[in-house]
């Protein structure tokens, strides 16, 4: 999804630490000596550095701990030893995950004169994911899931069904209480492991349902045949708690439909590609919808590659073969005709392409590029025979492809030219198109345009602006909903030529940040519907087709203030309806002398004060656009600007409870 986080934009400054003006050093001594190194032993180093180990200590690292110990499971799964795994989460935010596997082992391990478990549960890198005796397909490589998760809880307790007996064994912020000890009897197996994050290192100890619900749907799309259950106990204002429980026996192509259900699929069928190859699996489902956007995702052991990798490679080459072959071979390409390109191709497809192999290499920790140079060709390889089986035997798929295609090219061609007349009419410009008040900076690292909605707005923002680095663009109105329009047509509007022309990185596949003239894009508009819908409008736009703005952390949305509460000589703006009442409390309360001043929108507030609430990088507040998740925020941008009616009634009603303003 967009997820916006708040940002002050307000600059740093960096001390100097050295001088040596005049031949003289006066750098201060910091003490660094042999009595400074220190050695992190065991799990402290996890619990002074968490960041190092889940990415962060905010909601995502603590999410990240549920999934550490959920992929533990899914090993036992890969290995075909657990069909369920069963996520609890608790009334005090406490977390239980549940397996049928085998269990873990129990026994001592002789060189360190510990349990298994202990080990398991205390020493980073220890597990039966290295030597690929325990598993030959794993996602987590390095180790350290149990341990970090175990290291940063208050409590954790793992009791393991094991040779028709139960065992127990406690621990506290990462050190084991007691020992391992045998507390029952069993006629199943399995590992039941429940922690509570440690309060004192997450900046929040609230799970969030939807979150995990996501990523136990997708683990259970990745891995067909595994069911995963997810409990949330805690209580809601109706006293009922929320349970759900995902099985998919079709895999990825299920996933793909999934994925697909809000939008208009040209083919019922799924294209479904499943093999094995040596130790290689290669799982693939694709199916084409009536979009003029791609929407490729891969895994490699069930681990999101968000760069792509190898695998991607290989998918996109054999596709782009493959229908080649196939509509010369049938007539629809004819003998002169140039090959359609691979984007031709891709457009409108929804696909994901999942492998399961030994021996993964990823570039980077984090995990999202898949490096192994021979999967290119495995896939390459059975890509290209099944689908060339898939196209033959169902021309009608077969057509829609290479007529989807087609359509793709001559509009392609058609965007070339008017992208080049567009060029030509801004050649022939002496000042930027539209109504762009430029900075006077040409450095775009200091430099930032504030796209406005409406005249009115603009002049105040124009008259109020720093003109050394604000920029600012106006908006006539609503533009395109480019959910709905190829490329070509998009260039025929003014708006967004305009928007192009003033970044000057291009657009779509052209699209280049180094070439972007500001840093900062913000999205000002009304705080009302209207607002909402252009400012929805204008994140399409930029997400379909200028996504490294978003990507790279340029799109920002301004937070201009709701009210302005005033007393006497003094005044203050409120933010939010809790914010105005908490100034009106401090200031006397409703029944003294106060004037509350409600804004409807940018055009009722004059030059100065636009400045002090909404452009001064000294007390503004902007929101940043971020893709927390591609698939989500392909799901929510086809439900708000498609043309399905139902998908979107849906959301409304599900998420109108959530709506704190609504200025009609």
């Amino acid at each position: 999804m967009l997820e916006s986080n708040i940002e002050n934009t307000k600059e740093l400054e960096l001390e100097n630490m050295s001088d040596k003006s005049n031949g003289k050093d006066t750098r201060v001594d910091t003490g660094y000596e042999d009595s400074n190194i220190q050695v992190l032993e065991g799990l402290e180093a996890v619990r002074k550095r968490p960041g190092m180990y889940i990415g962060s200590t905010s909601s995502r690292g603590l999410h990240h701990l549920v999934y550490e110990i959920v992929d533990n499971s899914i090993d036992e799964a890969l290995a075909g030893y657990c069909s369920h795994i069963e996520v609890y989460i608790h009334k005090d935010n406490s977390i239980t995950v549940v397996d049928d596997g085998r269990g873990m082992p129990i026994g001592m391990n002789e060189k360190l004169g510990k349990s298994t478990v202990e080990v398991i549960m205390t020493v980073l890198h220890a597990g039966g994911k290295f030597g690929g005796g325990g598993y030959k397909v794993s996602g987590g490589l390095h180790g350290v899931g149990a341990s970090v998760v175990n290291a940063l809880s208050e409590t954790c307790r793992v009791e393991i069904r094991r040779n028709n007996k139960v065992y127990l064994q406690k621990f506290a912020y990462g050190n084991p209480v007691g020992g391992l000890e045998e507390i029952g009897v069993s006629d199943h197996t399995g590992t039941k492991t429940t922690f509570l994050p440690d309060k004192t290192i997450f900046d929040e100890v609230e799970f969030d349902y939807e979150i995990l619900s996501e990523r136990l749907r997708e683990l259970a799309f990745l891995n067909k045949g595994l069911r995963i259950s997810l409990t949330d106990e805690r209580e809601d204002e109706e006293g009922d708690i929320k349970e759900e429980s995902y099985y998919y026996e079709g895999g990825i192509k299920s996933f793909v439909e999934y994925l697909n259900r809000n939008k208009e699929v040209l083919h019922k069928e799924v294209m479904y590609i499943d093999e094995v190859k040596d130790e290689y699996i290669v799982e693939i489902g694709l199916q084409f919808n009536d979009s003029y956007s791609e929407n490729i995702f891969t895994y490699a052991n069930n681990i999101d590659t968000l760069e792509g990798g190898t695998h991607l490679d290989g998918f996109k080459r054999a596709l782009t073969r493959v229908v080649n072959d196939y509509g010369r071979r049938f007539g629809h390409i004819k003998e002169n005709d140039k090959n359609l390109s691979g984007d031709d191709i891709r457009e409108g497809l929804t696909a994901v392409v999942s492998v399961k192999l030994t021996d993964p290499q990823f570039e980077g920790q984090t995990k999202t590029k898949l490096g192994n140079a021979e999967v290119r060709s495995v896939v390459d390889g059975i890509v290209g025979n099944a689908l060339t089986v898939i196209l033959e035997e169902n021309p009608a798929i077969g057509k829609i492809v290479i007529d989807k295609a087609l359509m793709a090219a001559r509009a392609r061609e058609a965007a070339r030219k008017a992208r080049e007349l567009t060029r030509k009419s801004v050649l022939e410009r002496t000042t930027l198109p539209g109504k762009l008040a430029d900075c006077a900076s040409k450095d775009p690292l200091e430099s930032e345009i504030y796209i406005v909605e409406g005249d009115s707005a603009g002049g105040s923002a124009k008259q109020g602006r720093n003109r050394q680095f604000q920029a600012i663009l106006p908006l006539r109105g609503k533009i395109m909903n480019v959910e709905k329009a190829r490329l070509d047509k998009m260039l025929g509007s003014d708006t967004i030529r305009s928007m192009i022309t003033a970044f000057g990185a291009g657009i779509g596949k052209d699209f280049d940040t180094s070439k972007l003239r500001y840093s900062r894009i913000i999205i000002m508009t009304d705080a009302d519907v209207d607002g909402a819908h252009i400012r929805t409008l204008l994140l399409t736009f930029f997400y379909r087709y200028m996504r490294e703005l978003i990507e790279n952390g340029h799109v920002y949305i301004a937070q201009p203030p709701l009210y302005k509460v005033s007393k006497g000589k003094t005044h203050e703006y409120a933010y939010s309806d809790k914010e105005m009442e908490e100034i009106v409390a401090r200031l006397g309360g409703k029944d003294s002398s106060i004037a509350l001043q409600r804004y409807k929108g940018l055009g009722e507030m004059n030059a100065e004060q636009l400045w002090e609430t909404t452009m001064d990088p000294e007390n503004r507040i902007l929101l940043r656009a971020d893709v927390e998740d591609a698939k989500a925020a392909d799901e929510i941008f086809t439900i708000l600007m498609g043309d399905k009616v139902e998908p979107r009634r849906a959301f409304i009603e599900k998420n109108a409870k959530l709506v704190d303003n609504l200025d009609i």
